[in-house]
């Protein structure tokens, strides 16, 4: 038996802690010291991009926060306008550096001293990215000598740097201890492909391959993500991630409202906002987060620390004209809709594509609004609880 000594389990009091097998650890830890929790999401997220660049064959990235996912991406070319947002512009990135950068983008506010995984080896432009991001830790298949060195610096040196055996598969069935008694059941095996997404209940059957992908996109991210959870996705990246809330409309709600967040950075106002200089890249993000909200006020109250001018808020009217120009979005969630008003909510974030299990008595009801807009919607038949 092959184990790990962590510093502590779950919270600081939690003492001993460690990861154990029977056999070859296949994880190699080659900086720092990760804990329980960076090694929940290590090994979550490192299925997680895995998955998504097998089904896709493209690199793919995740950032993960507490056990579920703020985005996760694979390679699409980024636009000046995403460079910028994901402050980026100044870099010369390859495909797995954009995948990350787009993963880290999705929610920005909830990514904050996450933990980033990536499908494939991390080279020189990634480990830039990370070493300015405040960031927790990094596992991948392998590293340039130069990204571990540029890693190797951050943190005081104490940065996490995990490397995974990309030939490791995992038992067949799984255990897990709580409160002293052991459940066991089969690993999630299920492979997420475009035959899931074959079942089309509604009158618009169009699903192009870019929509085809998103669902992809969207349905394995939430295989990794606690429940309930709903996921919008738009480019072949996560907009919106809702999560481990009770109420399905309460997820469709909140992975909407980042969804909105995300394309309201878009808008050429806010891309203009006119920081002083110095401004880190945390402060900015959440003093654009807070401007783009409803609280506004507590920004402009104290714009000078922030501005060289004061800049003029977005009405309601400007951002919900801006939000009727984002279309494509693909939704997925990891269980049935119930009620139509989760469609009428997504449909208010630009959603066109929706894959779900479906199995609902109110299924009528939910295909009824999606033909309303002219959505297109899967039932997959299969339900993605993961907890």
């Amino acid at each position: 038996m092959k184990e790990l000594e962590l510093k502590y389990g779950c919270n600081p009091n939690q003492k001993p802690s460690r990861i154990f097998i029977d056999g070859e650890l296949p994880v190699t830890v080659l900086n720092g010291r990760p804990g329980y929790i960076n090694f929940l999401d290590a090994l979550n997220s490192w299925q997680l991009v895995t998955e998504l660049s097998a089904a896709t064959g493209l690199p793919a990235a995740a950032s993960f926060k507490h056990v579920s996912p703020a985005g996760a991406a694979v390679y699409s070319p980024l636009s000046d306008v995403m460079k910028k947002i994901y402050f980026v512009e100044d870099l010369e990135l390859t495909p797995m550096a954009s995948a990350y950068a787009r993963a880290r983008g999705a929610d920005r506010m909830s990514s904050y001293g996450d933990w980033a995984a990536l499908s494939g080896i991390c080279d020189e432009a990634t480990a830039r990215i990370l070493s300015r991001e405040v960031s927790d830790g990094v596992i991948a298949a392998g590293y340039t000598d130069e990204a571990l060195a540029i890693l190797k610096r951050k943190k005081k040196g104490n940065y996490n740097v995990v490397q995974m055996d990309p030939s490791y598969r995992p038992a067949p069935v799984e255990h897990k201890d709580v409160y002293g008694i052991t459940f066991e059941q089969g690993r999630n095996e299920l492979k997420i492909g475009p035959e899931f997404f074959s079942n089309i209940v509604t009158k618009n059957k169009e699903l192009p391959p870019e929509a085809v992908r998103d669902l992809i996109v969207s349905m394995i991210t939430l295989k990794y993500t606690q429940s309930n959870s709903v996921c919008y996705v738009k480019d072949g990246q996560a907009i919106g991630v809702g999560a481990g809330q009770q109420s399905r409309i309460h997820c469709t709600r909140l992975a909407g409202s980042k969804a909105d967040n995300w394309y309201l950075r878009q808008h050429p106002a806010i891309l203009e906002l006119p920081f002083k200089k110095g401004i880190s890249r945390p402060d900015r993000d959440n003093t654009i987060d807070v401007f783009i909200s409803e609280d506004y006020m507590d920004i402009l109250n104290e714009w000078d620390k922030y501005f060289t001018v004061k800049p003029e808020p977005l009405s309601r009217e400007e951002k919900r004209r801006w939000l009727d120009t984002n279309t494509g979005v693909a939704l997925g969630s990891d269980a049935f809709f119930p009620f139509g008003d989760n469609i009428e909510r997504a449909h208010k974030s630009g959603v066109a594509y929706v894959a779900e299990p479906g199995g609902s008595i109110r299924d009528d009801n939910v295909i009824e609004v999606c033909d309303k807009y002219g959505i297109v919607m899967a039932f997959t038949g299969i339900r993605l609880f993961h907890h």
